[in-house]
């Protein structure tokens, strides 16, 4: 699915639908991680980790850090090691 990005979210819909999305707060170098969410639907078809990898080439293309407070998002990104230069220290 494709993935869009606005207003402090990244999200996929279909027919104008918003099927999962995780928000952001954006705060001087740091984008704080809020939620993550994904229809059932589509649950298990890692619509979740493409939007975390979503905002992590976001993050490291603006040169800032990521404060993963949503849960989902902080496991994919501790235990994916190539998100570990974004993940905020």
């Amino acid at each position: 699915m494709d993935v869009k990005h606005g207003n402090n979210k990244f999200y996929v819909e279909r027919d104008s639908e918003e099927l999962g999305s995780l928000a952001y707060t954006p705060s001087g170098d740091v984008l704080t991680v809020t939620h993550t969410e994904v229809s059932p639907e589509l649950s298990g078809q890692g619509v979740g980790k493409q939007l975390v990898s979503e905002v992590v080439q976001y993050a490291r293309n603006e040169g800032k850090s990521i404060d993963a407070q949503c849960p989902f998002a902080r496991g994919v990104i501790e235990k994916t090691p190539e998100y570990q230069d974004v993940l905020k220290k």
